[in-house]
């Protein structure tokens, strides 16, 4: 069977087949989410176990188990073995919870009721321009997830996620060492902030988020040891930035907003940051036409949830950081779909 083909077909799928299983994704989607939000692949961390044992272990019914962990096993999560024993693929190792690089958290929220309800009404965001969350749950999806904390958490926990991909290569590519202390704006519990104070031990650092957001951010620095040197501040960015930094950071921030927006949040670090500072945007940039990028992808889920935000290109960028105060100095690719984009105080 050819790599990435679930069909069970023999040799490379046909183009209509081809379309088939990209429209069927939905169902890899919520199995993910399924196996996320029951913790199976936890309770396969010691090795290869009865989906009946998983099902006791979850909860769940035993069939209904077995069911997923099948369908799991046919798309390269979990292996199957004979009567009913399964165990986890060198892929399903990062559904775990336990693991660095998990993706479990990323997993829960791709799947859940707020994501999944606002993906189904995307035409009403492509006819309208306007964001189908807000359609959906009649506010801006920061504004939504202040009131409703639980799933507000998941999106945290998302966040944390995929930080672990995107944070240690930004901090491989990018050299900080000219920097007394960075601010990391919008920076949730502060793992990025956390990895890069881990690689630069005379490097201080500031947090900024969000008060519900911020106050799970001191146990994270703690276990990556690097509280004593982390200021941690609430408040929004729109109104305040931290004073005192030589840099601001901020890692998928600036597409959550509209140019408007953007411009708001890059003025307001302007005015916490000396002569001679610098801003770090670290996001996806969208790439020419006809190349490929994760960032055309990611666009559509800004267009869908976030309050008409976006993706940007390299020119898009040179003109909104001039707008916000900025001189564009270059884009430092790294090892995953992120970029950071450094612009110079003038």
């Amino acid at each position: 069977m050819a790599k990435g083909n679930w069909f069970g077909i023999s040799g490379e799928l046909s183009p209509n087949m081809e379309l088939l299983q990209l429209i069927l994704g939905k169902w890899v989607n919520q199995a993910i989410y399924a196996a996320a939000e029951l913790g199976i692949a936890d309770h396969l961390k010691d090795g290869p176990r009865p989906s009946a044992d998983v099902a006791t272990d979850c909860n769940a019914d035993d069939d209904a188990t077995y069911r997923l962990m099948r369908a799991l096993s046919n798309i390269g999560v979990l292996d199957e073995r004979e009567e009913r024993t399964f165990a986890l693929t060198p892929v399903g190792e990062f559904l775990r919870s336990d693991v660095p690089g998990s993706l479990r958290g990323m997993a829960r929220f791709m799947g859940y009721d707020p994501t999944w309800t606002a993906w189904g009404q995307a035409v009403y965001s492509v006819r309208s321009g306007k964001p189908a969350f807000e359609h959906v749950f009649k506010e801006n999806i920061f504004d939504w997830y202040a009131k409703h904390l639980d799933e507000s958490a998941v999106f945290d926990e998302a966040m944390t996620a995929i930080s672990t991909v995107e944070s240690n290569a930004v901090a491989d590519a990018f050299d900080f060492s000219g920097i007394g202390t960075l601010a990391d704006v919008g920076g949730g519990r502060g793992y990025l902030l956390a990895t890069i104070l881990e690689r630069y031990p005379e490097l201080k650092g500031i947090l900024l988020d969000l008060p519900h957001v911020v106050a799970g951010a001191t146990q994270l620095l703690r276990e990556h040891g690097v509280a004593g040197r982390v200021r941690v501040e609430s408040g929004s960015f729109f109104e305040t930035a931290p004073r005192g930094a030589d840099a601001v950071i901020m890692k998928h921030i600036i597409h959550d907003w509209n140019d408007e927006a953007a411009v708001r949040i890059l003025q307001s670090c302007h005015r916490g940051l000396s002569k001679g500072g610098r801003v770090l945007v670290v996001e996806a940039v969208v790439p020419p036409p006809g190349q490929q990028g994760w960032a055309k992808l990611l666009d559509l889920e800004m267009l869908i949830l976030t309050p008409r935000g976006r993706e940007r290109t390299e020119e898009e960028f040179v003109k909104l950081f001039a707008a916000g105060g900025f001189r564009f100095a270059r884009i430092v690719r790294t090892a995953s779909p992120v970029c950071v984009v450094e612009g110079k105080w003038m």
